[in-house]
């Protein structure tokens, strides 16, 4: 790769992070966001190195003597040299560009459905207290609250209750029902694992559909205990907006339109 499209490569990555991180919110599609600041700071290195390779080409002094002399150096001038440039980067370095222009032109989706229906369901965390129920009907809940109340909470707060849950939809297995589904990650969208309530008495809205389910836990089993399924009885299913950061348990803040 000559020093000319090394310095365009270095000059579309940068500006590719710092579009994603620093312009829009795309980068939430593919990390947590508390790795903006870590994107912000790689892009304009990036940015930086491209522009002082750039600069460096332009350079006054440079004469085409000099450039003869350097040229002979790195291919050999008949005493010593092998005959072959090791100075260029390796070809494969123009992989780079395609994530590079992705980010500034088609930036892939989040991950979905496809991802969520081939993960085991994450592992509820033990939990021995729970802060009472608000007074307010619907409860909005996150699905990890909600599964944990369904399954560790002994005082069953939540028999009888009227919930309220956001998440975006994934099909069951071989089209047997859907859940109502939550992707969180630690660090990337590589990490991601999956949330999953079953939803009961409502037909499926397309694959990725983001909806706010109300309804009631679906009874089975015993409330409180890992016996109890976590389900819902569906009274209204709502569309909603996609959030920007899709990775995130977030309660549902608003009433669905």
């Amino acid at each position: 790769m000559k020093r000319p499209l090394q310095a365009v490569l270095l000059v579309l990555s940068g500006v590719g992070l710092l579009h994603a991180a620093l312009l829009t919110d795309l980068y939430l599609r593919y990390v947590n966001d508390w790795m903006r600041p870590l994107l912000i700071a790689s892009g304009a290195v990036l940015l930086l190195l491209g522009a002082a390779e750039a600069w460096s080409l332009r350079r006054p002094g440079r004469s085409r003597e000099t450039d003869e002399r350097h040229h002979e150096d790195h291919h050999g001038d008949g005493h010593g040299g092998d005959g072959h440039d090791h100075s260029g980067v390796p070809g494969v370095a123009w992989l780079l560009l395609l994530p590079a222009l992705s980010l500034l032109f088609h930036a892939p989706p989040s991950l979905g459905a496809y991802t969520a229906s081939r993960q085991a369901t994450k592992p509820v965390v033990q939990q021995d207290e729970f802060d009472p129920l608000p007074a307010t009907s619907p409860v909005p809940l996150t699905l990890r609250d909600f599964t944990s109340r369904v399954q560790q909470d002994r005082e069953q707060a939540l028999k009888g209750r009227t919930v309220r849950m956001t998440g975006f939809v994934t099909p069951g297995e071989r089209g047997e029902g859907w859940y109502l589904t939550r992707l969180l990650i630690n660090c990337c969208a590589a990490d991601a694992q999956s949330v999953k309530v079953r939803i009961h008495g409502a037909p499926p809205p397309p694959a990725d559909t983001w909806v706010t389910v109300v309804g009631t836990w679906h009874a089975g089993g015993t409330l409180g205990t890992s016996s109890a399924p976590v389900a819902l009885d569906a009274r209204t299913v709502s569309k909603v907006d996609r959030p920007a950061n899709a990775y995130t348990d977030a309660l549902p803040l608003s009433p669905p339109r």
